[in-house]
């Protein structure tokens, strides 16, 4: 029955990273939460860690059906991604050996904190934004030097990059749409040395049936199955959403993926 549920959710997820550019962090970390309650403290690493290893899969499957002519906006930006892969390292080593309240609050706290610099700052929510060309303000709002704090605190916390970047992308007069779609291959270089980190010195701090390092391997397939064909799917025929439906919805999911979060603790 467990399986069967992530799988549902896994489908939610599938929606969420084509959509939005969440890769599975902000929704995976709750859920995992929620599964994982009886083995305690570990549940939050497990979380995290599990969750590094759905964004790497989705991630690569929405990056590989995502159109060349988008993915161009990402040329000559290979110092940002050195840089979101070393703050990826370094986040999930970190991880492994604080608290589990640390990241467990740190979580909520960030999501909050975002929130309410979505509503009130301007510039995210397109009733108070003036959309400019994608190719003229692509490289703008991602600048290189937020690489390394980007995918520290995204790996620490297991958010997901995307929650970090679709907003300074969405900043600088990105669609929204155009946003979430280029957040993917960047969840890549975040999420991919976070994974190895799992795998490789997980088992240290945790350990238990099903686990392979950190990673709750069972419940990672279970929510692949779910998300892989949905993202395929929807890549190649994407839903045409409102500026303004598709915004307040990236806020909302933000606000209940908090609420649950703080309500497992």
């Amino acid at each position: 029955m467990t399986l069967l549920v992530l799988f549902l959710v896994g489908l939610a997820v599938g929606v969420t990273t084509v959509l939005f550019g969440f890769g599975g962090g902000f929704v995976t970390v709750p859920i995992i939460l929620i599964v994982d309650a009886s083995r305690g403290g570990d549940a939050v690493r497990i979380a995290v860690a599990t969750s590094a290893l759905v964004m790497v899969v989705n991630a690569v499957i929405a990056t590989a059906s995502t159109r060349r002519s988008t993915l161009k906006h990402l040329r000559g930006r290979r110092v940002l991604f050195v840089l979101l892969a070393l703050g990826g390292a370094a986040g999930a080593t970190a991880a492994l050996f604080v608290p589990d309240t640390v990241p467990r609050w740190g979580f909520v706290a960030y999501i909050a904190v975002t929130v309410v610099d979505l509503l009130l700052r301007p510039g995210f929510l397109p009733r108070r934004v003036t959309l400019e060309p994608a190719r003229e303000v692509a490289g703008r709002g991602l600048p290189n030097a937020w690489g390394a704090p980007i995918g520290t605190i995204s790996s620490f916390l297991g958010v997901g990059g995307s929650v970090m970047t679709v907003p300074m992308m969405r900043r600088s007069g990105m669609k929204l749409s155009l946003a979430a779609s280029l957040a993917n291959p960047l969840t890549i270089a975040i999420a991919a040395p976070a994974m190895m980190v799992a795998f490789a010195f997980g088992g240290e701090v945790a350990s238990g049936a099903g686990l392979v390092g950190t990673v709750d391997v069972a419940s990672a397939l279970a929510l692949l199955t779910g998300a892989a064909p949905v993202i395929v799917l929807l890549r190649r025929r994407p839903p045409r959403i409102p500026e303004a439906v598709h915004g307040w919805a990236y806020v909302a999911l933000l606000v209940v993926a908090a609420t649950t979060v703080a309500l497992t603790g």
